[in-house]
């Protein structure tokens, strides 16, 4: 049975992941004026969720939980968003078109494939990475928890490569983030070398 602590824990970061998620989808919603603000507040709440629960719950139960708590909280916002849109095409009595339906292309298809499966996996593998080297708790627990982060950070970098119309943005994100992760975790594995 867990204690009332956690179970307030566990609503806060319910209702944080919600309400993050809903800030990311009104930023994508409004492409003009506005965006970068909802954009920015919407990844704060998210990280702050996570680290908060980190400092109050425990680095690796606090982490875990707040991983779960938000991304339950987040696709509740999605399905209530799927939800409305179907009802909204219901009443119409017509599909809307979907937004990245646009005339196919096989070489777009392949640099997709391309960006989405290998290089998304190199980037979610730096960050899993990172996760590992600079975690705090035993070297056993950062393994785990970097080796368990690996399929969901490939995950959502293939999610988004795939809804991302600019194959060239993907690419620059892809490949900063899998220079960046690999150059931090080698610094700090050499950091923490030295320091041993």
């Amino acid at each position: 049975m867990l204690p009332p602590a956690m179970w307030a824990a566990s609503l806060l970061l319910l209702a944080g992941g919600a309400f993050g998620a809903a800030l990311l989808r009104a930023s994508w919603r409004r492409r003009e004026g506005g965006a970068p603000v909802l954009l920015a507040g919407g990844w704060a709440v998210l990280v702050g969720a996570i680290l908060a629960a980190a400092w109050f719950v425990g680095p690796v139960k606090g982490t875990a939980l707040a991983l779960v708590m938000e991304g339950i909280g987040a696709l509740g916002v999605v399905w209530h968003g799927r939800v409305r849109r179907k009802a909204a095409r219901q009443r119409d009595l017509e599909d809307a078109p979907e937004p990245l339906d646009e005339p196919g292309r096989v070489w777009r298809g392949v640099l997709r494939a391309l960006l989405a499966g290998p290089l998304g996996m190199t980037a979610a593998m730096a960050l899993a990475f990172c996760v590992t080297v600079y975690m705090p708790g035993d070297p056993r627990t950062r393994i785990v928890t970097g080796g368990m982060l690996l399929p969901v950070l490939w995950g959502l970098a293939m999610t988004w490569t795939l809804a991302d119309r600019r194959l060239l943005r993907a690419t620059a994100v892809l490949v900063g983030t899998s220079v960046v992760g690999f150059g931090l975790a080698f610094l700090g594995g050499i950091l923490s070398g030295a320091s041993a």
